[in-house]
């Protein structure tokens, strides 16, 4: 199986960053990781946070700021050129994926938003919630949603295309394997907590029970294995977790490195 890259989503950190940023930066380096994606640049200017990932030795194949909506396109494509990306992330809520007509508002302003970016050089991904593999008449609402937008890429976050244990996440993967660009890998226990309902970023989302990479029920083998080979990094995101969660991160990391499925800067 091809060893990847390996990446974490700063969002799991968001807690220790909004206290010392770049202590966390300096974290995720001494961990081992190969590159960052950020979710947000807190008291950093944009040039400030590049440099001193560059001179800790890390990386950034992909952004989650900016965050591109039919709003803030030309923002979005300023905020690429400065971080030298040449991809754009977009995502939804639970209102747009909640019925046909919905899926259809939502397919129609994300096309916008992709020729409006592909003219500035830019290839514009989604990175994917649970509800979006949610199923609508027996059909995924995701593929409903990728047949009227076709030329977005996206982002697949594979424990949240399970739908809590409802769908295949390496069938999940395989499906839209064709249009992959990115991989999201968390773990942990497949199954939806009805009792908890909770805003995050908001949205409603239901918590799960999220564990360090290898100790949860997800088969991220199999899911790295439907993994296009094109994909050269592996980006791992815990939102929440139960224990500490730089140990998490780093517990996911070496998680990976000893499985042999990714490598970072050690």
């Amino acid at each position: 199986m091809k060893k990847r890259a390996l990446a974490v989503q700063l969002y799991s950190l968001r807690n220790e960053a909004e206290k010392d940023f770049v202590g966390v930066l300096k974290t995720v380096a001494d961990i081992g990781y190969k590159a960052v994606e950020p979710a947000g640049f807190y008291n950093l200017s944009l040039s400030e946070f590049k440099k001193i990932i560059t001179d800790l030795g890390l990386e950034m194949y992909s952004s989650h700021r900016p965050w591109c909506s039919i709003d803030n396109i030309e923002e979005s494509i300023d905020q690429a050129g400065e971080l030298g990306l040449k991809q754009v992330v977009c995502g939804y809520g639970p209102d747009d994926f909640k019925d046909l007509d919905a899926i259809k508002a939502t397919a129609e302003k994300t096309s916008i938003m992709q020729e409006k970016l592909e003219k500035a050089g830019l290839t514009l991904f989604q990175h994917n919630h649970y509800w979006e593999f949610e199923r609508l008449n027996g059909k995924l609402k995701y593929q409903i949603y990728a047949e009227l937008c076709p030329k977005v890429k996206f982002q697949i976050d594979a424990f949240w295309s399970s739908n809590f244990g409802t769908e295949n996440p390496a069938e999940m993967v395989k499906l839209f394997a064709d249009r992959m660009i990115l991989l999201h890998v968390k773990d942990g226990i497949l199954k939806r907590n009805e009792a908890e309902l909770r805003i995050v970023n908001g949205t409603y989302d239901r918590k799960v029970d999220l564990r360090p990479l290898g100790e949860g029920e997800m088969d991220i083998p199999a899911v790295l294995a439907a993994t296009p080979d094109s994909i050269d990094n592996i980006v791992v995101e815990l939102d929440y977790c139960s224990i500490d969660m730089t140990e998490a991160i780093r517990r996911s990391y070496d998680y990976l490195v000893k499985a042999g499925f990714g490598y970072g800067n050690k």
